[in-house]
């Protein structure tokens, strides 16, 4: 089984090459290089070469090759096009998503010579090959677990995919660095989008859009209560960075057409209340998403909400595009530009864009 293994310099890839090296398999590491240090360099540094010196040491430790395939052009292109585009179409973009299917099992594989009968990875999920083709299923770790990310991915890619660390918890994982003694076994777990480094988020921002001063607005009052630098700087919900005094405040919706961003006051939370989404560009990971019961996540972490999902609309070839999803509870959160992942018990079947919700 001729493997490659996406090795990041952390310690969750690094424990799923140790286990694949332990099975003495052909496996090759590769370091993809997508870092934006020559773009975006005067905004702040990039820890590139720290990520690449661990992945090297690892490497060196376990006997195994590695490779650096640079995918700057194409990360550019498929991934961080797509997050300022959502920016700046007042949504809220999420690029990990599209950087395993467009970038990590897509871009990858174009660039490496063919060859390869597996493309493993450090994420916490676990594809199991069963009579009717690859199926993608929930890590029991249920802070850690990684299919959301993964619910783009297309079937000949999860055909592909070995994730080996499936069966294990975030703190096995780290135990086993400890016993292997890996040389990054106490690095700190990155933090943030993966493609910005140390980069503020808000300055990466303002480099691709500029900035678009508005009002801030009351939702409940409609009284001005500061300006906002352009809405494309803020997310549903969120409560810290808005500058103002008399809180706590907290971003309950937006304007695109008057520029106006909509405040609440964390006692008036109750404004920000849906359970009612509109989930647009349906994909299914091993078949169509279907009708009725089902859990779901409107964002990546341990929450699952039982759900109700009818078809609104449907492709040419009959398959479904559209559906409403109504959650078994009201969320606070919810952005149109997110996506809404869908799950069947265990079993990750895909996801599918907040497009908006019903009056």
């Amino acid at each position: 089984m001729k493997t490659a293994h996406l090795l990041s310099g952390g310690v969750d890839s690094s424990v799923a090459l140790s286990l694949l090296a332990r099975e003495r398999r052909p496996v090759t590491a590769f370091y993809l290089k997508i870092w934006l240090e020559d773009e975006v360099s005067y905004l702040g540094s990039c820890p590139w070469e720290e990520d690449l010196y661990y992945a090297r040491a690892v490497c060196d430790r376990l006997d195994v090759p590695l490779q650096i395939v640079p995918l700057q052009k194409e990360y550019h292109e498929r991934v961080v096009e797509y997050a300022v585009q959502e920016l700046r179409r007042g949504g809220t973009p999420s690029p990990d998503l599209f950087c395993n299917r467009l970038i990590k099992f897509g871009a990858f594989l174009e660039k490496v010579s063919e060859g390869w009968d597996r493309v493993a990875s450090g994420h916490y999920a676990v594809v199991r090959h069963e009579a009717d083709g690859a199926k993608l299923y929930r890590n029991r770790d249920p802070v850690k677990d990684q299919t959301y990310f993964l619910s783009r991915m297309t079937r000949e890619q999860l055909q592909m995919a070995e994730f080996p660390l499936g069966p294990y918890t975030k703190a096995e994982v780290r135990r086993l660095a400890h016993e292997w003694d890996l040389p990054n076994k106490d690095r700190p777990d990155s933090q943030g989008i993966c493609f910005l480094g140390k980069i503020p988020y808000r300055k990466f921002v303002e480099h691709y859009l500029g900035t678009n001063p508005g009002p801030m607005v009351n939702l409940s009052t409609g009284q001005i209560v500061g300006r906002h630098r352009g809405l494309w700087f803020y997310t549903l919900g969120q409560r810290s960075g808005l500058g103002l005094s008399g809180g706590p405040w907290y971003v309950a919706g937006k304007n695109l057409e008057e520029n106006v961003l909509w405040l609440s006051h964390a006692a008036d939370i109750d404004l920000a209340r849906r359970n009612a989404l509109i989930v647009e560009d349906l994909h299914g990971l091993s078949g169509p998403i279907p009708e009725g019961s089902c859990t779901v996540k409107v964002r990546h972490g341990p929450h699952l909400y039982p759900a109700k999902v009818r078809h609104t609309a449907t492709s040419p070839e009959g398959s479904p595009r559209q559906a409403l999803v109504v959650l078994d509870g009201y969320d606070t959160g919810l952005a149109v530009g997110q996506f809404c992942v869908f799950y069947q018990e265990e079993q990750c079947l895909g996801s599918g864009r907040i497009a908006g919700f019903p009056e």
